[in-house]
Formats: C-alpha cells, sequence, structure tokens
C-alpha cells in the first residue's frame, strides 16, 4: 500500500498558501511494503477459499472497522490523491470497510475502504502496491493527478458491484476511461469466484480468476511470472490494447514464444527491493513451498544514497505468482498466522535477530483474512478476519460483514482522537476507553519494544484467545447457516460481532493492563506470564464466552427482579470479568487534526534488552515541511506540485 499527498486536489479546491503547506505536511506518505496472501480451497483444511492481505505503514496508525449505508443515485466517489471522480446511476449498497482516520485526510471519512464485503456478498481486500518498468511508463505514464487510485478503489467495488465479476468489468472500464494514478493489485469475490486485479500501466490491466488448485503471495512485486491465455474471457479479462500497445511501441517481451504480460510491464530484477524478496522467501517457506539458499536466492546487504545499509533477500531469478505448496490442510489459524510470520525458520532472515524486514512487520497497521464458502449464500458465505495493529501480537475477530448493519462500541469509530498513536510511553498512557484499536496497538508496542520479556508468552495467551474465537465461531456459523431469512441473520450477524469484539476486547484490555503492570513494577529477572494462560495446555484457563453471547435468547423478566439473593456482597467487587458494555464509546477527541504520528515507542528503559531494529522506509510527515514550504508558492500560484511515492 502506498499513501500519497492530496496535491491536485489543492489545485482542485483552491485552496490557499498556508493550508496548503499544512497540508502537505499532515497527509501520510508511504513505502511500498504490503504482503498478499492467497490459498486455493484445495490446500485447506476445511476446504475453503482464503485470501487476504497485511497493509504496512506505520507502527502506531489508527485504522477503523465501519459500515458505509447505502445511497440514492447520483452519488459520487472521488478522491484526495488524485482529481478522480465517478457518479453512480443506480442505487449503491451497503459495505463494511476499514478506513483511516478523518484527521489525516482533510477531515473526510471516506479514505482507504481497502477491506469489506457488501451487502450482495462481494468482497475485496484493495491494495497492494506494485511498480512498472521503464519501457511501459514510457509508452503509457501515469498521471498522478486525474487517475483512479486506491483511495477509491474498495468503495466503487464494494458499493456498485452485485458479482466479483461485475466489479473487475467495473474496474476495467474506469481504467480505460480515466488511467490510474497508481500501479495496484486487488484481490475482488464472491461466493463462487475469486479475482486478481493488476494494473500494468496508465492505461492496460489485467484480471485473472484464481483457480482451486494454487497458492499465491505477493509482497509488492509487479514482475511475478504466470502463464496466462488472454483469449480465455471465462478466466481472464484485459484492457483492449494488453498485447498490442507494447507490440506497437516496441517493448513487448516473450517467453517460448507467447506473450508475456508480467515480464513486458513488470519491473526487472535489478529494480526489486530487498525487503520484498525477503517476504517473498519467508512466505514461500512458511507455506511449505521454500526457495533455497545459495541457489534460488542470497542474503545479501544493500546501501541506497543516503539512506541506512538494509540487509534481505535477492533472488536469481524472478519467481512465480502462483505455486503449490507441499502440504495441504491449511487452517484457519495456520492462514491468520502467516500474517504474523516474521522468518522465524528461515536462517539469515529472521526478523527477530536478522534485522530484516518481515511480513509480520513491525509496521503492519491492519490484517484483513476472507474466508470464502463456495456456494454457499452470498449473505453468509464469507467471514472477514480482521486483524488490528501488527499482526505479530494481535488477533483476528470474525465478522459476517456482508450483514452487519450494526458496530461494536469497542471498535472505536473515526471520532476517536488520533492523538494516542503519538504516545511514546504506553505503560503511563492508557488508550482512550473501550478502544480495542488502541488495546491492541499498545500490546503490540510494549512487545515489540521488549520481546525477550512480554513477547513470548503474550504471544502465546494470543494464540489461545485466536484459537477459541476460532472453535467458538463454528458453533455461531452453525447458528447462522441454519437461518433462513435475511433479517435473522442480519440480526445474529450484528449480535456475534459485538460478542467477538467485546470478549476480544475484555480479555486483551486485562493483558494489556498485566502487562503495564509488569513494566511499572521493574522486575524483569522472569518473563511476563499472563495470570489467565495456562502454561500446561496453552489454553486460557477461563474460556471466552464469545458463543453463549453471540446465541443466547434475550433476557425475560425475572422472578424477583429487585430482590437479589445477596444484594451487599459481591464476589469480586473490584475486579470485574467484563466492563458494563456502553451503546458508544464514551472518549471524545480532544486534539482531532492532529496527524504527525509515526512513532517508534518507548517504554520503561530498564528493559531494553533484545528491542528489534526498525526496518523499511518510514517516512515521517514532518520530514516533507521543508519540502512543502518550498513548493507552497507554486501551489498558491495554480501549479502542480510533483510527488512520487517512495519505494523499498
Amino acid at each position: 500500500m502506498r499513501k500519497t499527498h492530496p496535491v491536485n486536489a489543492l489545485k482542485k479546491l483552491g485552496i490557499g498558501l498556508a493550508f496548503g503547506a499544512a497540508t502537505i505536511m499532515s497527509m501520510p506518505t508511504s513505502a511500498l511494503a504490503c504482503t498478499q496472501i492467497y490459498m486455493g480451497k484445495n490446500y485447506t483444511a476445511d476446504g475453503n477459499t482464503y485470501y487476504g492481505r497485511a497493509e504496512d505503514f506505520g507502527a502506531r496508525y489508527l485504522k477503523h472497522y465501519g459500515i458505509e449505508p447505502a445511497h440514492e443515485p447520483g452519488f459520487t466517489y472521488s478522491s484526495i490523491e488524485s482529481a478522480f471522480e465517478y457518479t453512480s446511476n443506480k442505487p449503491t449498497y451497503r459495505y463494511s470497510y476499514v478506513r483511516d482516520h478523518p484527521s489525516n485526510w482533510l477531515g473526510r471519512t471516506d479514505a482507504y475502504s481497502e477491506a469489506g464485503i457488501n451487502e450482495k456478498g462481494v468482497s475485496c481486500s484493495a491494495t497492494l502496491s506494485t511498480s512498472y518498468n521503464e519501457d511501459a511508463e514510457a509508452a503509457d505514464p501515469i498521471d498522478e493527478g486525474v487517475g483512479l487510485g486506491e483511495y477509491s478503489y474498495a468503495s466503487i467495488i464494494l458499493g456498485e458491484s452485485a458479482t466479483a465479476r461485475e466489479g473487475v468489468e467495473l474496474i476495467g472500464s474506469l481504467v480505460d476511461e480515466k488511467g490510474v494514478c497508481t500501479n495496484d493489485q486487488i484481490i475482488i469475490a464472491d461466493n463462487n469466484e475469486t479475482w486478481l486485479f493488476a494494473t500494468l500501466s496508465a492505461h492496460q490491466w489485467i484480471a485473472m480468476k484464481l483457480t482451486d488448485d494454487v497458492a499465491s503471495l505477493n509482497p509488492n512485486i509487479g514482475s511475478l511470472n504466470y502463464d496466462v491465455d488472454l483469449d480465455d474471457t471465462e478466466n481472464c479479462l484485459h484492457s483492449e490494447g494488453i498485447q498490442s500497445m507494447p507490440e506497437e511501441k516496441g517493448f513487448a517481451k516473450y517467453t517460448d514464444g507467447k506473450f508475456d504480460v508480467a515480464k513486458t510491464y513488470g519491473e526487472s530484477l535489478a529494480d526489486s527491493g530487498v525487503h520484498q524478496w525477503s517476504r517473498y522467501v519467508q512466505g514461500r517457506n512458511y507455506f511449505a513451498s521454500p526457495l533455497t539458499e545459495g541457489t534460488d536466492y542470497d542474503i545479501i546487504t544493500v546501501k541506497k544514497d543516503e539512506k541506512p545499509a538494509q540487509k534481505g533477500a535477492m533472488v536469481s531469478e524472478i519467481q512465480p505468482l502462483f505455486f503449490k505448496p507441499s502440504k495441504s490442510g491449511w487452517s484457519t489459524f495456520e492462514l491468520i498466522r502467516a500474517f504474523g510470520n516474521r522468518g522465524e525458520n528461515v536462517p539469515g532472515l529472521n526478523a527477530n535477530t536478522d534485522g530484516v524486514y518481515a511480513i509480520g512487520s513491525e509496521r503492519n497497521t491492519e490484517i484483513n483474512l476472507f474466508q470464502i464458502r463456495r456456494g454457499y449464500d452470498p449473505e453468509v458465505a464469507t467471514i472477514q478476519w480482521e486483524m488490528l495493529s501488527r499482526a505479530a501480537y494481535s488477533v483476528a475477530i470474525p465478522l459476517y460483514s456482508a450483514l452487519i448493519t450494526e458496530v461494536s462500541p469497542y471498535f472505536s469509530d473515526q471520532t476517536v482522537s488520533f492523538d494516542h498513536c503519538s504516545v511514546k510511553d504506553v505503560v503511563y498512557n492508557e488508550e482512550p476507553e473501550n478502544s480495542i484499536n488502541y488495546v491492541l496497538m499498545d500490546i503490540s508496542s510494549l512487545c515489540f519494544e521488549n520481546p525477550d520479556t512480554l513477547g513470548t508468552n503474550v504471544r502465546a495467551y494470543l494464540d489461545a484467545l485466536q484459537n477459541e474465537l476460532i472453535e467458538q465461531n463454528k458453533e455461531v456459523d452453525t447458528a447462522m447457516l441454519a437461518e433462513t431469512t435475511t433479517e435473522g441473520r442480519t440480526a445474529l450477524a450484528n449480535k456475534a460481532g459485538k460478542a467477538a469484539t467485546e470478549n476480544t476486547y475484555v480479555k486483551c484490555k486485562a493483558l494489556l493492563q498485566e502487562m503495564r503492570a509488569y513494566q511499572k513494577a521493574g522486575n524483569f529477572d522472569e518473563p511476563f506470564t499472563p495470570s489467565d494462560l495456562n502454561t500446561e495446555t496453552n489454553g486460557l484457563k477461563v474460556s471466552i464466552t464469545y458463543a453463549k453471547d453471540a446465541l443466547a435468547t434475550d433476557p425475560v423478566t425475572p422472578d424477583q427482579p429487585g430482590t437479589p439473593e445477596q444484594p451487599g456482597t459481591p464476589e469480586q467487587p473490584g475486579t470485574p470479568e467484563k466492563p458494563a458494555k456502553p451503546e458508544q464509546p464514551t472518549t471524545k477527541p480532544e486534539k482531532p487534526g492532529k496527524s504527525d504520528t509515526t512513532t517508534t515507542v518507548t517504554t520503561n528503559k530498564t528493559n531494553t534488552k533484545g528491542g528489534l531494529p526498525t526496518t523499511g522506509d518510514r517516512f515521517d510527515g514532518r520530514a516533507v515541511a521543508a519540502f512543502a514550504i518550498a513548493g507552497v508558492a507554486v501551489i498558491s500560484a495554480g501549479g502542480y506540485f510533483l510527488y512520487r511515492r517512495n519505494k523499498e
């Protein structure tokens, strides 16, 4: 994923000198660092299809899960990253989303819908940032000022599409007409089909229907090779000039006499980054299709310009986009944990010890995994497993997002203050009340800062919690599939989503408080062990009540409502297992406009052993201040302020 400055929006809206400077300094920027995963149903234990993506942007960056309502015809999708606009000519669909905080986008609440499911059962994960080569750029250059980009992809797909193929065709037509402002890949799916959509240049694109007998892993590499039949319209859709344009321009490439899409448009091996290939090697190892050091890849250290030296992998030749794992029976838990993979079993590429970039990066901000049951009713076919913060220390919450109309108050909404992201000491500075977003962020920050004393047992505890959520969701799912009406399913989806989120929040908040107490005590002779972790079974001492809460019938009037048996003697007056459930988060933002917050967290410095290095290109918005001021005169005069994305 990349996030870009809305420079052309400034010109379009006529924003003045001072506001233009403030905008440039406050907008997010990014490096090219996300990881996309697909696993065909032939390789999974439950026979379901899985796909998803980890978004990398910053260690402490707030994301929100929410619901976009349906709109009447005439609704307009627009963007801040470019001047792109699209107006719907029909009623839109309700859909779930995971979005950025509005304080980072001029107060707008529509930035980067990126992961969700609409009421028709269409899901998507957007986007995976990629690149194109110099020949493709020269022949069909991307116009960063006007084209369609990742700010809008998911909103349009989910708001407009009744099927995955419909979403592919719509996005393809918009690329044909308006071009793109970035190179990206998107996965779009429904209950029957899963499609990988890729932009290749300004007006060229391809979409491939993914088969059941392959796996895929892509860490921002636009040149991973694949064999595709451009004439097979059942399984491949593409722009009209995908082959003729490069042939006319003289840069078409062929493999065994057949036009090669990836080789023609993708970046060269020399232009690929070591962080990308490190994640590729780590992922191939995790999915039991390992590459061999010294043959397939080497571990190298590179120095770029004035940036710190970067250690990682470099392959000997371009690798495949699709591969076949040597094992089958992949479980939901294993696929969730794939996003937390830090190369632990890859000598020289273990992020915990070797200082390399990882799939489970310190810069993960949100992770989504979609579980699709082929042939099921679209309303219930797809379960969205949603993780916030860094996957190495997080928990995926199951959500029936096609049906949900009410979001748990423990998912802090876009009105919650962004300020806690900038907090450097999360031991003594607690997050806003009832925000699972911030609780998981703070757990991650403490673990990455103190991996030896906190990390191991916290991870074991989160795994135990994750397994209980997975197992209890099977019971909830049985009830969901037995329900025959949309109204009944919606009611259960709302109740289940709230129950899963609240149960996760209660456990994780208690965990975080124990972690804070451990740090405050300052005795690090023994590693931290959560009080609720059964170290003999690696399970929870006290099980969650997710399934029970989700499936509970509405309470009846008690026989003696005003006469409790023991009114003055509660068993645990000071330590309730569950806090009272508010209708809304109670904390409102004090400083909603603060956005420059991609910071490295520091905690109790009496325990700093084993702290992990920060990897990847972290671009702090304050670093562009001088550049922004220099460009203000150009902005105020109506000229273009040119920007380029950071690459690995």
